[in-house]
């Protein structure tokens, strides 16, 4: 018994929309996980701005506009416009480097110049 094209058509039809479908799904999945990797960046203390602009328009590209990518967007954003001030302000302390004054500062021995080899006779 001989199977007609016209009920063949719309079963492979079926078959090439759910693996479409499914292709479609994993991409939306790859996406949602580039928009974690990049809000867990812009969390670090020093941040890879880059690295999450380049998750982020993975996540677009892809057609996944929830609030996950509008935090991450208005993160990255804050980021670059409050510079490196991520610390806190224990931590900004012990970052910075206590002046030194003249009785505390210890001095540096110069060391004299190398002499030249002994000229061959």
């Amino acid at each position: 018994m001989p199977i007609e094209a016209s009920l063949l058509k719309p079963i492979v039809d079926a078959i090439l929309g759910l693996a479409r479908a499914g292709s479609h799904a994993r991409l939306k999945r790859d996406a949602a996980r580039s928009v974690r990797e990049a809000i867990r960046e812009l969390l670090l203390a020093d941040p890879n701005e880059s690295e999450a602009e380049a998750k982020i328009a993975i996540a677009k590209a892809a057609g996944l506009i929830n609030e996950d990518v509008l935090l991450a967007d208005d993160m990255l954003r804050k980021v670059r416009a409050g510079g490196k001030t991520s610390l806190g302000r224990s931590l900004r302390k012990r970052a910075e480097p206590a002046p030194e004054t003249s009785k505390g500062a210890k001095r540096v021995a110069k060391k004299a110049p190398p002499r030249p080899p002994p000229a061959r006779k």
